[in-house]
């Protein structure tokens, strides 16, 4: 049967199966009814709190049987209340319970008794498919299957405060996606989940509030609505702050601040309203305190986290309240030596889940030291943490090293904590380590805080070129990751800025030209901005762009060619200009670009452009062409054999890039008519020798 256990438990669990097992499922089949009935009755008192029994029913074919009687109008509204009962009490077992009831088909055949007019059978099964649908288990998708079954859901929350809890309960675990928000949103969950916020069933208002989350998430449309609720008379932000007064239970306080911080995520509500300033964040710090259990603790400070994550005015705050950044500290020290804690299954609990503590502390610190350099100085000051985020680099939870790197690529933002912590403790080790076998998610935030660490100023940089991290770099750039691609190549930029030359040709070579022309043909934009901007930090100083240009010139003037002919941002474009500049600054590389008439054609349309960006960037192409240092002390030494920029400048006056320049001066953009650069190419290509008097 499809409904059995999987092969290896059901031979252990076969060889255990009774007599009386057997028998239960027997009279299941019995012919007088009210012998089937007094069956299921017995066999609901046998599997309570039995979870050996139950695993003995399903595997002796209880659960077909149970939902053949429970869908058969003949059966006595009775039979088929126990029946559903019975299936409930089934669920309440082990996973591999739910997954037999579910391969069954309990879920259609439950739904289907909800077509029933009587409410007792209604509210029985309601109660036995939220216990299927809470299992991590059950694919929620099948809630969504029959598109009948919400809006018949939503008929039935006036029904009874059970129907309220259990359907909202359902609502709660089963919106997992965008797509489900938009049918509950659609079918009037607001509406008709909005008074249920006043019942007088705490368990009612609970799930109401929960379904409210769940249904905010990240979801602007949702948010935007709820902002103009009323309840009552009373707006639901209101009622939100409410439940959030201390003298509501925690779970409810909690659940509220995640509604509002929702709502203010996606723009509903103002960071810098009252009920987040003064209601939401507080309650959300008070969350972390050590006198709240575990899961509290590790909620709030998840919850604070993202609350403030883009709001540095709400970072600021939440820093100075309640010595808040001190207090992550003790997150690290549950449970204690002396934690206070004396139920032993709480403390067994805590000890298996208390890296949850510290992925959260590591989230928090994230957020808070996101954009303020004194509180990043606050937090590396805390005790031991930069200790501890090493530490948390290596831990054998993936979540923790996440949360981990996630904390250093925050902090590695700061100058200064580059320059001192990221030094002292020599954090690119551990990071090096992370990046040689680790999960996508984790390999973008580690590679993008190693991006900040090859930046020019840190301390770390030249220690991470000597260990040999160029190949890794540039293997990530063949990510099928777009964001990991982006971090390659960007780390590759980094390091080639103002870099010598034999680390450039290193790059060039690992790199190799036909993957770093696919790059420049990547359909990403972020891909293609991080490999010009390698290309240009690569074509600096001119012993490197004459060296580079020779090897790899016609390639690189072909990629070049590509992207100004093809529809490109401006900030493309004007990327790709810059290149030309540089090249155009170098001694010999610069004949790549006089010897190519279609190229000089190009300059001169960006030129031309309506753009000023582009402009500037094409006259700055020109200003190197037509002068270099070579040139200028050929003059002052009266050298006559070196005609170069004479040349130069007698091609480019020809193709009418004087006219240009004059007309440039003349336009009414103060960025074009008052730039130096303009002046510097006019006193070049007109008068040399005013130009050499300048010198």
């Amino acid at each position: 049967m499809a409904c059995l256990l999987e092969a290896p438990l059901r031979i252990s669990v076969l060889s255990e199966v009774t007599a009386t097992s057997r028998h239960y499922v027997d009279r299941l089949f019995d012919p007088d009814p009210q012998k089937v009935l007094q069956g299921v009755i017995d066999m609901k008192n046998a599997v309570i709190g039995n979870n050996k029994q139950k695993a003995n029913l399903i595997v002796l074919g209880a659960v077909p049987r149970l939902l053949y009687l429970l869908q058969q109008s003949s059966s006595s509204l009775e039979l088929r209340t126990e029946c559903a009962v019975v299936l409930g009490s089934l669920a309440m077992g082990t996973e591999n319970n739910i997954k037999s009831l579910v391969d069954c088909h309990i879920i259609p055949a439950l739904l289907q008794g909800l077509l029933c007019p009587e409410l007792i059978f209604i509210e029985v099964c309601l109660r036995c498919l939220r216990t299927v649908f809470i299992s991590p288990v059950t694919p929620v998708q099948l809630l969504y299957t029959d598109p009948t079954v919400i809006p018949h859901l939503m008929s039935l929350l006036s029904r009874s405060q059970r129907t309220q809890e259990y359907i909202t309960q359902i609502f709660s675990h089963c919106c997992k996606t965008p797509e489900h928000q938009t049918v509950l949103f659609n079918h009037g969950a607001i509406q008709n989940i909005a008074p249920l916020l006043i019942s007088p069933s705490y368990k009612v208002r609970m799930q109401a509030l929960k379904c409210f989350s769940v249904l905010a998430y990240e979801n602007t449309q949702v948010s935007m609505t709820l902002v103009n609720v009323l309840v009552d008379g009373e707006l639901l932000s209101q009622v939100f702050v409410r439940m959030m007064q201390r003298d509501q239970p925690i779970e409810m306080q909690l659940t509220a601040a995640k509604c509002l911080t929702y709502m203010c995520r996606a723009g509903a509500i103002r960071t810098d309203d009252s009920c987040v300033v003064l209601k939401t964040l507080p309650c959300l710090v008070r969350m972390c305190s050590k006198e709240h259990l575990l899961e509290e603790r590790v909620e709030g400070a998840e919850t604070l986290a993202y609350l403030m994550e883009p709001d540095v005015e709400l970072q600021r705050i939440a820093s100075t309240t309640d010595h808040l950044v001190a207090m992550l500290a003790d997150y690290f020290k549950y449970p204690s030596s002396v934690s206070a804690i004396t139920d032993i299954k709480r403390l067994d609990h805590d000890l298996k889940h208390a890296h949850e503590l510290r992925q959260a502390a590591f989230k928090l610190y994230a957020s808070l030291g996101s954009n303020d350099e004194d509180i990043r100085k606050k937090i590396t000051e805390t005790e031991n943490m930069m200790d501890r985020i090493v530490s948390g680099l290596s831990e054998s939870s993936i979540k923790v090293r996440l949360a981990a790197v996630r904390c250093l690529h925050s902090l590695s933002r700061s100058v200064q904590q580059l320059r001192t912590s990221f030094h002292d403790h020599a954090v690119w080790r551990p990071l090096m380590k992370l990046l040689q076998n680790a999960p996508d998610e984790v390999l973008v935030m580690a590679s993008s805080t190693l991006c900040n660490l090859l930046l020019e100023f840190s301390p770390s940089k030249e220690p991470i070129l000597e260990s040999g991290v160029i190949e890794l770099l540039c293997s990530l750039t063949q990510s099928d990751s777009p964001a990991l691609r982006v971090n390659g190549i960007w780390a590759l930029m980094n390091m080639a800025f103002q870099a010598e030359q034999k680390v450039k040709v290193e790059i060039v070579r690992s790199l190799g030209t036909e993957q770093l022309f696919r790059l420049l043909s990547d359909p990403d934009s972020n891909v293609l901005m991080k490999t010009l901007g390698l290309l240009r930090n690569l074509l600096s100083t001119r012993p490197h762009i004459d060296q580079i240009m020779s090897s790899h010139g016609k390639q690189i003037m072909q990629a070049v060619t590509l992207i100004l002919e093809a529809e490109h941002s401006i900030e493309v474009k004007e990327q790709t200009l810059c290149i030309l500049a540089n090249i155009a600054d170098g001694n010999t590389a610069k004949e790549l670009i006089m010897t190519n008439d279609d190229m000089l054609q190009k300059i001169k349309y960006y030129m031309g452009h309506s753009n000023v960006k582009l402009q500037l960037a094409a006259t700055f192409c020109i200003s190197n062409l037509i002068w270099n240092e070579e040139d200028v002390q050929a003059v002052v030494n009266s050298d006559c054999s070196h005609k170069g920029s004479q040349e130069r400048q007698d091609k480019l006056r020809e193709m009418g890039f004087v006219d240009i320049l004059h007309k440039l001066t003349q336009a009414s953009d103060p960025n074009l008519c008052d730039s130096p650069l303009f002046c510097v190419c006019l006193s070049k290509g007109i008068n040399e020798s005013a130009w050499v008097s300048l010198l």
